[in-house]
């Protein structure tokens, strides 16, 4: 009986010792696969990379993905690689540091790798934020305080984006001097903007043209050996030139030290330029404040210009001028033309100056042109300014010569319309007070006088005007009289189809 029942007790405790087996084994599996799965998970409380002392400097964490926040130390490159990580993050990573806020439509050029020590070439930055600028509505291209560019001849190409604005608070600089512009570059321009519309340069910022030693070249007047001046190729960059824009504004630079013209504005339309001061030595060649050619609509306001030759100059195609409230000198004054070079067709038409002030300057008021010309001058208003001992305050030159051996021709750009109204102050005595100096073939017609008074500004010699061919009215008496005025118009014009415009 015993022995019967012995192998079911053996085979009893075999299957219980088999059971407590298995069962073992599975909970020590099952327990070691979850602890191996939940090491893998980030913590929750884990601390970012940049808390690390060597983030510290950065206003932004770089954007490194939050799979590697586990990691014990922050990598060892640059914190702009921290961007290129083999993993992207769950959620959309804030843009690479490219110099562009989109948020703002601010570009600070030196986000673009712009240095701004007044030695590095910052030409290839500042073309970056231009082009990335140009793409966003009402951006800010800034140029910071406190920085010195230096730039290349550049091109701004357009269209862009309506509403660009170039923000000059430091200063831009080109290359100094000749020998130290490279020979591919244009030496007939240095800023250049092409083709844009709706754009603003403005800023409390600098604009230094370093002209010194383009000024001293031997072909420039006078700076040859024995004060000669010498023949051969005499380009000169213009500082800044804007050609084929529209809906321009300049506000608020101080532009200094051209090596020629200061701005120049070729065929655009609606410029408004207000509260700019341009300086320049009273002997530094061609260095025009502000020249305009085939250009309209068209208002300067509220600035100051002192330089080598006209603060302001108005060359052909040019209509619908405004010039309010600038103080001009030491200059050659504010000019029409020259017009008619080389035997050329010139128009201009409607154009004020008022409410100004020129002062110690070679010219004040003055329309020139050259003879062989044809195309007019028409509907000028000169008013309410202030001469300051200026020669030449009232002029016009129609034989206008920049050379010695200009020969005499018979047409000539027409002149006619011309007021002048409330101009007063005093004159240099080494010329008349007023001058007018009209063709033989082709007269001034309609020149009106009302409320001019000129004085010497030494002695007590009034000098008479000069007189040639012109023609017009004194609606008040002048002082000195314009007795060499004629009244009524030229034979000629009633016998002739004159050229008009």
């Amino acid at each position: 009986m015993g022995c019967s029942r012995l192998p079911l007790l053996v085979f009893c405790i075999f299957c219980l010792c088999f059971f407590l087996y298995t069962a073992q084994a599975r909970w020590h599996h099952h327990h070691t696969k979850h602890k191996h799965t939940h090491s893998q998970k980030p913590s929750g409380i884990s601390q970012p990379p940049y808390s690390s002392p060597e983030y510290a400097h950065l206003s932004e964490p770089p954007s490194t993905p939050p799979e590697f926040s586990y990691l014990p130390e922050p990598p060892t490159l640059p914190p702009e690689s921290a961007n290129l990580t083999p993993t992207p993050s769950p959620e959309p990573a804030s843009s690479p540091d490219d110099g562009s806020d989109y948020n703002s439509g601010v570009f600070d050029v030196r986000k673009f790798g712009a240095v701004g020590d007044g030695i590095t070439d910052d030409t290839d930055a500042f073309k970056m934020a231009w082009e990335t600028a140009c793409q966003v509505d009402s951006a800010v291209i800034l140029v910071p305080y406190g920085f010195t560019f230096m730039i290349q001849s550049t091109i701004f190409t357009g269209p862009c984006q309506c509403g660009l604005q170039f923000q000059v608070d430091g200063t831009l600089s080109p290359p100094d001097g000749p020998d130290s512009w490279p020979q591919k570059n244009s030496k007939r321009q240095w800023l250049v903007f092409y083709r844009v519309n709706e754009m603003s340069l403005v800023g409390g910022g600098v604009i230094d043209g370093r002209g010194e030693k383009w000024w001293d070249l031997p072909c420039k007047p006078h700076k040859g050996i024995n004060g000669t001046t010498l023949p051969g190729p005499c380009d000169s960059p213009i500082a800044i030139r804007f050609f084929m824009s529209s809906n321009l504004t300049v506000q608020g630079l101080r532009i200094k030290n051209s090596p020629q013209f200061n701005f120049r504005f070729d065929n655009c339309k609606t410029v408004h330029i207000k509260s700019i001061h341009i300086t320049a030595p009273a002997l530094s060649p061609n260095t025009d404040g502000i020249h305009i050619e085939n250009t309209n609509d068209v208002e300067i306001y509220d600035s100051v210009i002192s330089n080598g030759d006209d603060c302001i100059s108005i060359g052909s195609g040019c209509y619908d001028v405004d010039i309010r409230n600038v103080t001009c000198g030491p200059s050659h004054g504010i000019s029409i033309g020259s017009l008619g070079n080389h035997n050329s067709r010139a128009c201009v038409s409607n154009i004020t100056v008022r409410d100004s002030v020129i002062r110690v300057s070679d010219n004040g008021v003055r329309i020139k042109t050259w003879q062989g010309g044809s195309g007019a001058v028409s509907g000028i208003t000169f008013s309410n300014i202030h001469m300051d001992n200026v020669r030449n305050p009232i002029i016009i030159d129609q034989f206008y010569c920049s050379t010695k051996d200009c020969a005499n021709k018979t047409s000539a750009v027409f002149v006619s319309d011309i007021l002048y109204e409330n101009i007063k102050g005093t004159y240099n005595i080494r010329s008349p007070p007023m001058h007018f100096g009209c063709s033989d073939s082709v007269p001034c017609t309609n020149l009106t006088f009302s409320d001019v008074e000129l004085l010497p500004a030494q002695g007590d010699i009034v000098q008479d005007p000069f007189c040639w061919n012109a023609y017009g009215e004194l609606q008040t008496l002048t002082i000195p009289p314009v007795s060499c005025l004629m009244e009524g118009a030229p034979r000629s014009m009633l016998d002739n189809e004159m050229d008009y415009c």
